[in-house]
């Protein structure tokens, strides 16, 4: 197939795990297809692949209800400029990754704008562990789901919505990295333990818990004189954060990094404290016994706990083990003194970080499965945009 009559693919993120996932799905598609044409909107990951975002995205990642609502225009008027550039792109299929609230409203502009596009989900809602309703909503909304758990299609498909299992791309992501280099780098001794915190990629995860990493780093300072700190910075939170570390009297003197060095980053740490989220995934295969926490605001939180979760655990790898492998400290116990009384645990006993280890690291080996994420999402929209384009 010639260049001009390739798929025309666009590719919509709002947060940077939906870029990351953007960025391997580009090279998987230009790797099925060479010729594709790709645009959209994204983070740093699309760009380092050639792909000029519409605006920064970063205004646009947040989490909850309540943050929602206080960007709630600003999330309409992105979602139509997304939706518009679509058309002038002639996009074959649109790709709306991860997100769900800001998803949704271009799958409404879309609708209005180029009703006969193809619109394709990429990951969906946790309805497993909460709001089961969401799933009537994504297959109201959108013509394919490509998901990221075997146990995501009976939720969507008593709805209509034909979805394809792809796997998910946390656990095919090369995670190599030299731990060694990464100390040699910033003169950390090799003797000494090593903890690196992770605040998240959300402005407010950042505004959540800094008091509570802090005061459980002063802490376990206190303890353990020897421990050594570092940190690496998603790009979204990154100038904030920087300005908040250099502010702070307990954390300023940690080695403070950014993204490009974070596969380096887990593999030289002995344990971590960070956000729940993706990142705790990704420390599960690197093996680093991780501490996830996490705050939402408390009318937010409120609701969640009185109505909306349904699953025990909020890490998927917990989740997948059935076993709380990573201790979860979530909204009232998310405080200095229980975060470092977890960590404390870890640093004095070097079997029970081992035995973690493991088990980690061949839980996540069993989720991953055989498939190639990436690899599978990209045929699956590819084939969705030559069938729309007549090109099969």
């Amino acid at each position: 197939m010639t260049a001009e009559g390739a798929p025309r693919i666009y590719l919509v993120t709002a947060e940077p795990s939906g870029d990351a996932l953007a960025g391997d799905l580009i090279d998987a598609l230009r790797e099925q297809e060479p010729d594709v044409q790709i645009a959209g909107v994204g983070g740093v990951e699309m760009a380092a692949r050639g792909i000029q975002s519409l605006y920064d995205t970063s205004e646009l990642s947040v989490f909850g209800f309540f943050d929602g609502l206080r960007i709630a225009k600003l999330a309409h008027a992105r979602a139509l400029e997304a939706a518009e550039d679509a058309a002038s792109f002639r996009a074959d299929a649109v790709v709306a990754i991860d997100s769900y609230g800001f998803m949704l409203r271009l799958a409404w502009k879309l609708k209005d704008t180029i009703p006969d596009i193809p619109r394709i989900k990429y990951v969906g809602p946790q309805v497993f562990a909460s709001r089961q309703g969401r799933a009537r909503v994504i297959a109201e909304n959108f013509d394919h789901l490509l998901a990221i758990h075997l146990f995501d299609a009976p939720f969507y498909e008593p709805f209509g919505l034909p979805v394809t299992f792809v796997g998910n791309p946390a656990l095919a992501r090369d995670l190599s990295g030299d731990g060694q280099a990464f100390r040699q780098r910033y003169e950390l001794d090799e003797e000494r333990p090593l903890l690196l915190i992770l605040f998240g990629s959300r402005t407010s995860e950042l505004d959540r818990l800094f008091p509570h990493f802090s005061d459980a780093v002063a802490r376990l300072r206190r303890e353990f004189p020897e421990l050594q700190v570092a940190t690496v910075l998603s790009p979204t939170i990154e100038k904030i954060a920087r300005e908040r570390l250099q502010g702070d009297p307990i954390l300023r003197d940690i080695v403070i990094t950014d993204s490009s060095e974070r596969r380096d980053a887990f593999h030289a740490a002995d344990i971590a404290l960070a956000c729940s989220g993706t990142v705790t995934t990704e420390l599960a295969r690197v093996g680093v016994p991780t501490i996830a926490a996490y705050r939402l605001g408390w009318l937010l939180w409120a609701a969640a706990r009185t109505f909306l979760m349904k699953s025990k655990y909020i890490s998927l790898t917990n989740i997948a083990a059935d076993d709380e492998l990573i201790p979860e400290y979530v909204q009232t116990r998310c405080t200095g003194r229980q975060l470092a009384a977890a960590l404390s645990d870890l640093l004095k006993d070097k079997d029970l970080r081992a035995t973690k280890s493991r088990q980690l690291v061949e839980t996540t080996r069993q989720m991953a499965g055989k498939v190639d994420p990436s690899q599978a999402a990209a045929a699956a929209i590819l084939k969705i945009a030559k069938e729309k384009a007549g090109k099969v």
